[in-house]
């Protein structure tokens, strides 16, 4: 009789983690990620850690582990890095709002420029030699100049938008804890511009003595879900928008007359000109639905950026730090080199607001924008200012383009302003195609940029130089001008 033989399968078990749920352990933190936690490493394994910089030694408690990594919390900073600062909100590192306050601002400034060449050369494979030295004027590698920051990094936001909760009977609004639904509620924000602090402390007052109800997010039920307000910063006028759940808003005669009063009273030196009602019936984290009826005043609120005016409706992108757009769009103006002559196509062009300082200097400028109420305003916009020299169109530019492009429009310069997401591949395929002198991109991911800054350098461009902006301090965005050039 045959003995059967038996084969050992041999089991391949995953080695264990160097570290355990709620272990306390010492960490040397390293770098900084795009979301302001510090990366540090225990035995090769990586560990987040909220509220740490890199230099400091943390002793940190580990609250989630994954496969390839954790998070921890700080415990305490065992040596601390020159960096540091203690931050001026009483809320910081409970609110969602802000991730850097920690960390000084210059040494924000250095991070944000290092976190732009970082993307560069990883994701886009671009040789980066920073900045514009003497030193090597020689070399054709991308020039990443230092981060325009603020004189005064505070209270630059004209726009808020915060989620109302309930809370003992009455209503808050605030921002979230990160990563959760809960709502840290305050009546002062330090990024925020004091007026739209001051608007939404009466909004939350009056419309909880009015009862009407918050909107829940777990059952679906209630009203009120979001205060939006903004401010011109240059012309001192308001507008409110309220986010609901349903069209009937009720008491909304008195709610309205109310809020008028008291901006009356409390903010003198500013006039509310638009109360807004926006619908929003989905179950989704997205803002603002499709609907919009004004409850009281005009449609929109008039700011300017230079010599520029801008009607800003409610659903309309509109730059939040108007100290700094004001810089950004000048050096846009300044990448064109426009001299009366050429012709431009704005992708992504919102309310116009590129379009219209391009327009100054071009002869004939094209905008794109998928939204149709902010194209609606570009329009009005180039009214309101005497420029004829500009055609704006509802739809997508990667659709868009192409069109023009068969119909005979040949663009000397191509500005694209892309949301976080990045330029879509057919569109810059397009405008590989054809051919502009310049290509302006304007930036507020520096990761999906430096990858269409790679496909439009493949396509024949070259980058010659980034101008990072900080037009969200104490946060990790950074906003990037670049220069494009045409190799042939």
């Amino acid at each position: 009789m045959n003995k059967k033989t038996r084969t050992t399968i041999k089991q391949n078990h995953p080695a264990p983690l160097p570290v355990n749920q709620g272990q306390v352990c010492e960490v040397e933190i390293l770098d900084l990620t795009y979301e302001g936690h510090g990366v540090g490493r225990v035995e090769g394994f990586t560990l987040f850690v909220s509220g740490a910089l890199p230099g400091e030694l943390a002793r940190v408690r580990v609250t989630e582990l994954k496969k390839q990594y954790g998070h921890a919390k700080l415990e305490e900073v065992l040596r601390t890095s020159g960096e540091r600062v203690a931050p001026l909100c009483p809320v910081y590192g409970r609110c969602g709002g802000c991730q850097l306050q920690h960390l000084s601002y210059e040494g924000q400034l250095r991070w944000k420029r290092q976190l732009v060449i970082d993307n560069l050369q990883r994701i886009g494979k671009l040789d980066v030699r920073g900045s514009s030295s003497a030193s090597d004027a020689g070399s054709h590698g991308v020039i990443v100049h230092p981060v325009i920051g603020m004189e005064d990094p505070w209270r630059y936001r004209n726009k808020a938008v915060v989620p109302i909760g309930e809370r003992e009977g009455g209503l808050i609004a605030g921002f979230y804890e990160p990563g959760s639904r809960r709502i840290v509620d305050m009546d002062s924000c330090l990024i925020q511009d004091p007026q739209n602090d001051e608007l939404i402390r009466q909004v939350k007052q009056i419309a909880g003595e009015l009862g009407i109800p918050a909107y829940d997010h777990a059952t679906h039920r209630g009203l009120l879900r979001h205060v939006v307000v903004r401010v011109g910063v240059q012309s001192r006028e308001l507008m409110l928008v309220l986010v609901t759940n349903g069209r009937k808003l009720p008491k909304a005669d008195e709610l309205v007359d109310r809020i008028r009063e008291a901006v009356r009273v409390s903010q003198p030196e500013y006039a509310l000109k638009s109360i807004c009602q926006n619908v929003n019936t989905k179950r989704t984290s997205v803002i603002f639905g499709e609907e919009t009826q004004v409850l009281w005043g005009s449609e929109t609120i008039e700011d300017r950026i230079g010599e520029v005016r801008f009607a800003i409706s409610a659903r309309s992108f509109y730059q939040v730090n108007p100290v700094q757009t004001k810089v950004l769009y000048d050096k846009a103006l300044e990448y064109t080199a426009l001299t009366g002559e050429e012709t431009v196509i704005d992708a992504y062009c919102g309310i116009g607001t590129i379009s219209l300082f391009l327009a100054q200097r071009a002869k004939k400028v094209y905008g794109v924008e998928i939204v149709p109420e902010a194209v609606e305003d570009a329009r009005r916009n180039a009214q309101l200012n005497g420029v004829t020299n500009t055609e704006f169109a509802v739809g997508r530019a990667e659709d868009l383009l192409p069109r023009w492009r068969k119909a005979g429009i040949a663009a000397d310069v191509i500005v694209v302003d892309p949301p976080r997401k990045g330029c879509d591949r057919s569109l810059l395929e397009t405008i590989i195609e054809m051919k502009p002198k310049r290509v302006v991109y304007v930036s507020c991911n520096p990761a999906t940029l430096a990858r269409d800054l790679r496909i439009l350098e493949d396509g024949g461009f070259r980058t010659v130089e980034v101008q990072p902006v900080d037009m969200f301090p104490h946060s990790g965005h950074v906003e990037c001008l670049i220069l494009m050039v045409s190799e042939e």
